[in-house]
């Protein structure tokens, strides 16, 4: 007789659980909070303009498909951008080309000599790499023994060492050093707290390189629930959870606007702090006090906008570094406020992928990454939305304001509202060195039978592919329990 799992929440991780759960047999009901799915990585249309509204950055293609005899492309189109992104500074602008002869190249304008570092740096990237998706964050993280490997050994000096330090003593150009410190934000915390380990992710960025999925971000959400309703999965949403239920110690189901439902296993893929909070005190594993105490990744302060022209001098992905990306890193994490002079982040996927904006139009997404809990008003944002256009027409040497259509915003009391998300954070939890691996909240519950935990605040943590790496350990975990 199959099984039953309630999943609750429908991000890369619920849907990844899902799957690799339908095609164990079990009979798999997803319970989503919102209108659409895809969690955190919705979708916004207005006017014929479409939205990533949370990840808009395709790095480390992943291998989910692959473990269901599919391939990405019976799904969607994937394109490699070329070039990746450029990061605008005060005096100078750095392409990121797609390959690494051509950064080599961009480095060597910046800084001679560097390249030659650049190659050695990348190749050890590689090699973490490999240890990484191949060896570490494949592991449950149950124990602290899964980290112990003959590769993890002669790599144990990295997990003290940081990015940051590493990065600084290879080059001396803050340009070049902004650039390789960049890709640990998405994981959620400063350079100089984040381990040299995971300079993996500029094998990622530099190696790998950016890709886009022809009509954005989104097309990897439609594929896995197509994929999921094709293994069986059934699909609810606008059905807020508000209950998990629990009998002698073992889950047995969830409610919902007074209706119960019930099943086997309970799995919750929303965020892990709300998930607990929807049982009673006697069950839940972290008090305040833990969450309180732990090191969580910024929010973000988005607006999303319509434009009536194309824009100039700006590629699909852009950076804006022309200010102190100190400052803003310990205005986020040391001295949590309001960032006096914030870095930025635009992203156009309609100048290379114009299915996402009218003709003659572009689709512009501006992230400020910010604190997480800041107070969150009106006159601030606004206060915000006109400090970074000033930048932005600065920076690119174009006036834009009087070609927008529409904008909305997105900030710290959305990210409460639509997602549950704890303290507003955007990203999850940060990948220290002491929430790493079995450092993190458990996939399964130390209290409650049958309910297990999934997404960006376990393991293996923050970002696209550890969530749908999150969604099979923890559906490998059931299976293995049951």
């Amino acid at each position: 007789m199959k099984k039953n799992c309630i999943v609750i929440g429908s991000g890369f991780a619920s849907l990844s659980a899902a799957c690799y759960l339908a095609k164990d047999g079990w009979n798999v009901s997803v319970y989503e909070k919102n209108d659409s799915l895809g969690g955190r990585a919705s979708q916004f249309v207005k006017g014929g303009f479409t939205f990533d509204m949370g990840p808009s950055w395709y790095w480390m293609p992943d291998k989910f498909f692959a473990d269901f005899n599919k391939k990405t492309s019976d799904y969607y189109q994937l394109d490699k951008l070329s070039p990746a992104y450029k990061i605008f500074f005060s005096d100078d602008i750095i392409t990121i080309g797609d390959s690494m002869d051509k950064i080599c190249v961009e480095f060597e304008r910046i800084e001679s000599g560097s390249s030659k570092e650049l190659k050695k740096f990348i190749r050890e990237a590689q090699i973490n790499y490999d240890i990484a998706i191949n060896k570490i964050v494949l592991r449950p993280g149950l124990s602290p023994l899964e980290l112990v490997t003959k590769e993890t050994i002669l790599k144990v000096d990295q997990f003290f060492k940081t990015i940051s330090s590493q990065v600084r003593k290879r080059f001396k150009n803050p340009k070049l050093i902004s650039t390789l410190e960049f890709p640990v934000l998405f994981l959620g915390a400063k350079p100089s707290k984040t381990p040299s380990f995971y300079s993996f992710m500029n094998f990622a960025d530099f190696g790998l390189g950016t890709w886009h999925p022809k009509g954005g971000m989104y097309e990897v959400i439609k594929a896995m629930q197509n994929l999921a309703i094709e293994l069986g999965v059934t699909m609810h949403t606008s059905m807020p959870i508000d209950k998990i239920l629990v009998s002698n110690g073992k889950a047995t189901g969830v409610s919902s606007g007074g209706k119960i439902f019930n099943a086997d296993v309970i799995l919750s893929g929303a965020d892990y702090h709300h998930s607990e909070s929807l049982l009673e005190q006697k069950y839940r594993q972290y008090s305040e006090e833990y969450w309180d105490k732990k090191v969580f990744a910024p929010s973000s302060l988005l607006f999303y906008i319509g434009f009536d022209t194309k824009l100039k001098n700006v590629e699909h992905h852009n950076l804006f570094f022309d200010t102190d990306f100190e400052l803003h890193a310990k205005e986020i994490y040391d001295n949590p406020q309001w960032p006096s002079n914030p870095l930025f982040y635009a992203n156009f996927p309609s100048i290379t992928d114009t299915s996402m904006a009218p003709k003659d139009c572009e689709t512009g997404f501006f992230l400020v990454p910010i604190a997480t809990n800041l107070e969150d008003t009106q006159d601030l944002r606004d206060q915000y939305f006109e400090l970074i256009m000033n930048r932005f027409e600065l920076r690119t040497g174009q006036n834009i304001r009087n070609n927008i259509i529409f904008k909305e915003i997105f900030c710290v009391n959305d990210f409460k509202e639509r997602y549950n998300s704890y303290k507003g954070n955007a990203y999850g939890m940060a990948n220290t060195l002491t929430q790493t691996a079995f450092l993190r909240p458990n996939l399964r519950s130390k209290k409650v039978t049958d309910l297990y935990f999934t997404g960006q605040l376990t393991v293996p943590g923050p970002g696209v592919p550890p969530a749908l790496i999150s969604g099979k350990l923890v559906s490998e975990l059931i299976i293995k329990d049951n």
